[in-house]
């Protein structure tokens, strides 16, 4: 017996929708910029260099950890060895960039996001998907989205990183402190959007003053929940940015490590 939108009494529409605007900017738009993210990104963590000028330091590839990193780049050691695959020494950037990627992935806005634009699940609001069945988050691959809370801690001790990498900004190429360049706006932007995506996640929110009986009891938690509420209705606003600044903050470092522009200094 049929059911649903299907059943008896319910009038039979072939069209995938009635709507008439342009449903499909919004998830093409989408669709556009995670890939070119994903593509760019890709691209530099195989490219292997012109990640570090003293002192910057791309967001890809910190901390860089491998013992395949360039000369200077590596603040907090390196425990990982140089690891060859095929013939192919494997870049730093990919011990790093499973965290972030995962934070993303998992994500509860990502996942609005390229639900929507990549799997079209749905693709707008009254259009109907193609899938004809959703088993939710109990089966691979999606059961790893179970995993967002790891990764959002996992996340902060990188956004704890890549502050530390903005205060080491603040140094010269001499190693002399009390400095400014343009890279120092710029990784410390970069750090900044990234602890109020951070903060501002559902999941952090949660953290604070998930499962609390009573708030009064416990002040200091309600005055950090509140806090973390008010950032957390803007939270697709830090999704958007911080990935924008990520990929910038990137793209500077590359530019200055390879010769194409230089980083001004203010003083």
């Amino acid at each position: 017996m049929a059911t649903g939108v299907f059943s008896e009494g319910r009038a039979s529409i072939d069209k995938r929708t009635l709507r008439t605007d342009k449903w499909w900017l919004q998830p093409a738009a989408t669709f556009g910029v995670l890939l070119s993210f994903v593509i760019y990104s890709t691209f530099r963590a195989f490219e292997k260099n012109y990640y570090w000028a003293e002192p910057l330091i791309s967001p890809f590839y910190s901390p860089c950890i491998s013992t395949a990193c360039l000369d200077g780049a590596s603040h907090f050691g390196q425990p990982i060895g140089t690891l060859v695959v095929f013939g192919m020494v494997i870049s730093p950037a990919f011990f790093i960039l499973v965290v972030p990627l995962g934070f993303r992935l998992t994500c509860y806005y990502y996942r609005k996001s390229y639900y929507r634009s990549f799997w079209m699940s749905p693709p707008a609001c009254s259009v109907a998907e193609p899938h004809k069945k959703y088993t939710g988050e109990t089966r691979a691959p999606l059961i790893l989205q179970n995993g967002h809370r790891w990764f959002f801690y996992l996340g902060l001790v990188l956004n704890v990183i890549l502050t530390y990498d903005a205060v080491i900004a603040f140094r010269n190429a001499d190693g002399e402190w009390g400095h400014m360049s343009v890279g120092t706006l710029v990784l410390t932007l970069n750090a900044t959007l990234l602890w109020l995506y951070s903060l501002s996640c559902h999941t952090c929110r949660h953290t604070i003053g998930g499962r609390l009986r009573s708030f009064s009891k416990h002040p200091y938690r309600y005055k950090a929940w509140s806090f973390v509420s008010k950032l957390n209705g803007n939270h697709p606003l830090y999704a958007w940015i911080s990935l924008f600044g990520v990929a910038f903050a990137d793209i500077y470092v590359r530019m200055v490590a390879k010769g194409t522009i230089t980083n001004y200094y203010f003083f």
